[in-house]
């Protein structure tokens, strides 16, 4: 019985992050969410609440470098824990690590890899949370293929306020997720009109 909760658990909690990350985690941190990158967003599963306080770090193309989600399941189900997710192409064994202002690092397994993503996971207990919001700064850091350390920094300015306040609302969700694909789309026209200026401009040299 255990054991079915908890894969019932961990498939509920990987779905709803990975349904977020798709939809909007490539970058609603840059839409300035609340608590300058972390924000909270709740959903209704089957029988469960599950809520989730995240932060997704991106690159300029939004592409996924690294994202933190802090799940609560309460329901048919209840459980709590932290899931990191980063990009594939890293070794397994080592994991993630999380250090907190430069305090002792904690180890986070992987609990799933997927062609385009690694989930890493552990229970989310009250001192990890605690750490989290006295702290100023996490580093999370995995090993890539090439056997290379990969430190991510993430500012924990405004989780407290983001963990313990309202969840984000859908109509305020929706339009963040609008403002982004406009940036997004801009920022692509912008990027082809450098290449072609440039190629325009090679040519004209020869």
């Amino acid at each position: 019985m255990t054991s079915r909760i908890t894969n019932a658990f961990k498939a509920a909690a990987i779905g709803l992050v990975a349904a977020t990350f798709m939809c909007l985690a490539a970058g609603f941190a840059q839409a300035q969410a609340p608590g300058e990158g972390w924000y909270k967003i709740c959903t209704k599963q089957e029988d469960n609440d599950v809520c989730a306080v995240q932060n997704a770090i991106t690159t300029n193309t939004g592409q996924l470098v690294t994202a933190i989600a802090l799940i609560t399941v309460e329901g048919k189900i209840n459980r709590k824990s932290m899931q990191v997710t980063v990009p594939p192409a890293r070794l397994i064994p080592p994991g993630i690590t999380l250090q907190i202002d430069g305090g002792k690092e904690q180890r986070i397994p992987y609990a799933i890899c997927m062609p385009d993503k690694c989930i890493a996971e552990v229970p989310l207990t009250d001192a990890l949370v605690d750490a989290l919001k006295r702290g100023g700064e996490a580093v999370f850091t995995s090993i890539n293929y090439v056997r290379q350390p990969n430190p991510i920094e993430v500012s924990l300015k405004g989780f407290t306020a983001t963990f313990d306040g309202p969840p984000v609302e859908q109509s305020q969700l929706q339009q963040r997720q609008k403002e982004l694909q406009e940036a997004m789309q801009k920022k692509a026209l912008e990027d082809r009109k450098k290449l072609e200026d440039a190629q325009k401009k090679a040519l004209e040299g020869n």
